[in-house]
C-alpha cells in the first residue's frame, strides 16, 4: 500500500493512485531540510548579533507546509469523501491516527535524544532539568503544545513543541482532520467553495496586512494569540483548496509532470525576499499568490501526470516514502547543526558545506530507517489491530 501526502490515507483500491504526488511530497521534504540548512546560517548570525537574521537562499521554504496542506485536503478529500457512509467518524479518526501517529512518538524521542546530546541547554546557555524534559518529552507523544515560558517550553524560544519544532503543523492538521470529520465533507460542492473563498479573504488580511508582523505567512509554530489564530487561518486556507481541487479535478495527461513541477516548486521557494514600502507586506502577497494559485496549479499538474518509465517510477516512491519520516526526524539534527554554529560563529554554506551535506545525509538515512524499522511495522501492526474486523 503506498501513501500520497505529507500525512497520507491509504487510497481505496477501487480508486486509480495519484502517484506523481507521492513524489513531490518527497520533493517538497526535501526542499524544507534544504531550507532549512539556511535557516540555521540565519539564526546563528542573528543570536551571535552579527546579522539581521535575512535567510539568503530558498527564502520562501517555510511555505512547503502550506503545499502540504494543499496536498493533505486534496487526498483526503479524494480517499474519504464518498466513503462517509460506510465508516464512522471514529473509524476515520483511528485511520488519522495510525497513519501520523507513530512518526509523531518516534519524532519525539529523537527530539529529546538530541536534546540531551545538546546538554540540555536552552539558546541562552541555562539548562533544563531532566524532569521538565521528560514531561516535555511525554506532551509532545501526546501533541499538547507548549505555552511560551512554561517549564517544559524547554528551548526557551517559544515553541509549540520545543524537542521538534515541526510538529506544530502536524498539530493544526489534526485540527484540520478534525473539522473534515465533523462538518466539512458534509458541505456541497458550492458550500466548500465558499469556504475557501472566506478562508482566502481572511488568509490575505491576516497575511498580506502583516497582523503578525512577520512579514511573511510563517506563523504557527508557538501558542500564542497571533500565531494560533494565523496558524489556523494558515491550515484551513490551503485544506479546503486541495478538498476543492479534489472534488472539481477532471484527469488529464502532462508528460513530464513530475519534473515540470519539481522544478517550478525549486522557482517558487527560491524568489528573493521582497522587502516592503508600505503597510502591506509584498513578501506575504507573493507568498498567498503561490497558496492560491501556483501551488493547486502544481497539484493539478502532478495529478495529471504519471511515472512513465521505470526510473521515474523509483524515484517517486522512494521520495514518497522518505517524505514524512524526513519532515519528522530531521530537525532535531538541525539543532544541533545550528548550536554548532553558533559557537563556531559560522554563517555561510561556504565555510560550512561538509557538514551540511552530512546534516542531510544523516537526516535522510535516519528517515529512512525509521521508516523500515519502526513506522511500516507498527502502522502495520496497528492496522491489522483496530482498523480490521
Amino acid at each position: 500500500m503506498q501513501k500520497t501526502t505529507l500525512s497520507s490515507v491509504h487510497f481505496a483500491d477501487t480508486k486509480p493512485h495519484y502517484e506523481l504526488l507521492d513524489g513531490l511530497r518527497g520533493v517538497a521534504a526535501l526542499l524544507v531540510l534544504w531550507y532549512h540548512i539556511f535557516e540555521g546560517f540565519a539564526f546563528a548570525e542573528t543570536t551571535n548579533g552579527a546579522g539581521n537574521g535575512l535567510i539568503t537562499t530558498l527564502n520562501h521554504g517555510h511555505i512547503a507546509v502550506d503545499f502540504f496542506f494543499i496536498l493533505s485536503g486534496f487526498v483526503i478529500s479524494y480517499a474519504y469523501d464518498d466513503r462517509w457512509g460506510k465508516m464512522s467518524i471514529g473509524g476515520f479518526f483511528k485511520r488519522r491516527l495510525v497513519r501520523l501517529h507513530p512518526m509523531l512518538v518516534m519524532g519525539a524521542v529523537i527530539g529529546v535524544l538530541a536534546f540531551f546530546v545538546e546538554g540540555c541547554k536552552q539558546w541562552n546557555g541555562t539548562t533544563t532539568p531532566t524532569s521538565w524534559v521528560m514531561i516535555a518529552t511525554l506532551l509532545t507523544m501526546l501533541m499538547i503544545p507548549a505555552l511560551p515560558g512554561a517549564p517544559h517550553e524547554v528551548r526557551g524560544n517559544g515553541e509549540m513543541f520545543p524537542l521538534n519544532g515541526p510538529t506544530w503543523s502536524l498539530w493544526f492538521e489534526y485540527i484540520g482532520n478534525i473539522l473534515y470529520a465533523l462538518f466539512i465533507h458534509r458541505l456541497p460542492t458550492k458550500a466548500l467553495a465558499a469556504l475557501a473563498v472566506v478562508l482566502g479573504i481572511a488568509h490575505a488580511w491576516f497575511f498580506v496586512g502583516n497582523i503578525s508582523g512577520y512579514d511573511m505567512v510563517g506563523v504557527g509554530w508557538t501558542i500564542d494569540s497571533v500565531n494560533f489564530w494565523g496558524g489556523l487561518v494558515r491550515m484551513l486556507f490551503p485544506f479546503t483548496v486541495g478538498m476543492l481541487l479534489a472534488r472539481t479535478f477532471k484527469p488529464g495527461k502532462i508528460k513530464g509532470a513530475f519534473w515540470i513541477c519539481t522544478l517550478l516548486l525549486v522557482m517558487v521557494f527560491s524568489v528573493p525576499y521582497i522587502a516592503s514600502t508600505g503597510t502591506a507586506s509584498i513578501n506575504s502577497l507573493y507568498e498567498f499568490v503561490c497558496i492560491a494559485l501556483l501551488f493547486p496549479a502544481i497539484v493539478w499538474i502532478g495529478a495529471c501526470g504519471s511515472c512513465s518509465d521505470n526510473v521515474t517510477g523509483r524515484i517517486n516512491k522512494f521520495l514518497g516514502d522518505i517524505s514524512y519520516p524526513l519532515y519528522i526526524v530531521h530537525y532535531p539534527i538541525m539543532y544541533i547543526f545550528y548550536k554548532w554554529l553558533i559557537k563556531e560563529k559560522l554563517y555561510t554554506l561556504g565555510e560550512t558545506w561538509g557538514v551540511a551535506i552530512m546534516v542531510i545525509i544523516v537526516s535522510i538515512l535516519l528517515a529512512y530507517a525509521c521508516l523500515k524499522l519502526y513506522d511500516e511495522p507498527v502502522r502495520r501492526y496497528l492496522a491489522k489491530r483496530f482498523l480490521t474486523k
